[in-house]
C-alpha cells in the first residue's frame, strides 16, 4: 500500500473550486458513515436515481433488452431495479473505498484463484488483471491490494479537484495508478513484472478500437488489452468480483491462452467473452447506465433518440 500522500497544488484553492471541495467534503462524510447504514441508504437512493435520470435509465433498460432477449420482460424490469439498487448502494462502495474504511469488508472476502497470480510473480512475469465496470469494481480493486501489489489504470477526471481527491485516496492503497493516456508508464510496469488492473470494456472514443462481439452485439472495443499484452509479454487474468448480500467474492481465473495472437479482433473478442461471463455471475452490478453499444458497424444507433 502507497503510504505518500499525493500534494494539493495550490492553485486548487482557488475561490472557483470551493463548491467542489464543499462536495468533496459531503462525500468524505458519507464515505464513513457504518456500512450498514450506507447500503441502508444506498438502496432508495439507487431508485431516486432511476427517477431522476431518465436517460440512463432508458440506456440500461434497452442494454438488458439487447443482452438478455430471451428473459421474460418482468423478470428484465426487475433486473433494471436491482440494477439502480446496486448503482446506489455502489456509490458508497466507490466513496468508502477511496476516503473511507473497509475493515467490516475485510472480514467478508474471499479470494479464489491467487495461486495464479503467485506462478505468474514466481516467473516473474507482469499481469495484467481484467475486469468490468462493475459497481464493486473500486471495493475489490482496494480489497485485492491487501493481498498483491497492485497498479490501475484510470481514465482522468476533467474536474481537476475531483482528479487529485480520487487519485489521492486511489494511492492509499494502489501501488502506483496509470491515467490512460500514460500507454509507456504502463508498459514499463509490466514488463517488470509488475501487475496492472484495467477495465477495457466501455465505448472509448478517439481510441484504438474494433468491433467485437458482447452478448452477441458488436461493441466497440478498445485495442489496449491485446497492444499491452504484445508489447509488454505479460499474462493477460480475468479478475471477477461481486457482493453477495455481507460477503465480497474475488476470482482469479487462469491467464487467457493463447493470448496475444496476431489478430487484435480476435483477442478483443476473448476479453469481451471473459467480461461477459462475469457480468453473468453479478448483472444487477453491471454499470447498465453506460452505452455500451452506442457505436454499430453501419452506423445505425441501437438507442432510441427520445
Amino acid at each position: 500500500m502507497a503510504d505518500s500522500p499525493l500534494p494539493l497544488p495550490r492553485a486548487l484553492l482557488a475561490p472557483r473550486h470551493w463548491p467542489t471541495w464543499l462536495l468533496l467534503g459531503f462525500l468524505v462524510l458519507m464515505a464513513r458513515l457504518p456500512w450498514g447504514l450506507q447500503r441502508g441508504i444506498g438502496a432508495p437512493l439507487g431508485r431516486l436515481l432511476k427517477r431522476l435520470l431518465p436517460d440512463r435509465r432508458q440506456a440500461a433498460h434497452r442494454n438488458l433488452e439487447l443482452a438478455f432477449p430471451g428473459m421474460p420482460p418482468e423478470v428484465r424490469a426487475e433486473l433494471l431495479d436491482d440494477s439502480f439498487r446496486d448503482l446506489g448502494i455502489g456509490l458508497f462502495e466507490f466513496a468508502r473505498a477511496w476516503w473511507g474504511s473497509i475493515t467490516p469488508m475485510r472480514r467478508t472476502v474471499e479470494i479464489e484463484g491467487m495461486e495464479h497470480l503467485q506462478r505468474l510473480q514466481a516467473e516473474g512475469r507482469g499481469v495484467l488483471m481484467v475486469s468490468g465496470h462493475f459497481m464493486t469494481l473500486e471495493m475489490c480493486g482496494r480489497l485485492m491490494c491487501d493481498h498483491v501489489q497492485l497498479a490501475g489504470m484510470y481514465r482522468r477526471y476533467r474536474n481537476p479537484v475531483m482528479e487529485w481527491a480520487v487519485l489521492r485516496g486511489r494511492l492509499r492503497y494502489a501501488q502506483t495508478m496509470f491515467g490512460n493516456d500514460d500507454i509507456r508508464g504502463a508498459i514499463r510496469h509490466l514488463k517488470r513484472g509488475g501487475m496492472l488492473w484495467y477495465a477495457p470494456d466501455q465505448d472509448m472514443r478517439g481510441k484504438d478500437t474494433v468491433f467485437a462481439p458482447f452478448f452477441g452485439i458488436p461493441a466497440s472495443t478498445i485495442t489496449a488489452t491485446h497492444q499491452l499484452a504484445r508489447i509488454s509479454g505479460c499474462a493477460v487474468v480475468p479478475f471477477f468480483h461481486r457482493r453477495e448480500g455481507a460477503r465480497y467474492l474475488l476470482r482469479i481465473a487462469p491467464p487467457l491462452a493463447p493470448f496475444p495472437t496476431d489478430d487484435a479482433t480476435a483477442d478483443s473478442a476473448c476479453v469481451n467473452e471473459a467480461i461477459e461471463a462475469m457480468v453473468r455471475e453479478a448483472p444487477s452490478q453491471y454499470l447498465w447506465i453506460h452505452r455500451r453499444f452506442k457505436r454499430q458497424p453501419d452506423g445505425v444507433s441501437l438507442y432510441s433518440k427520445g
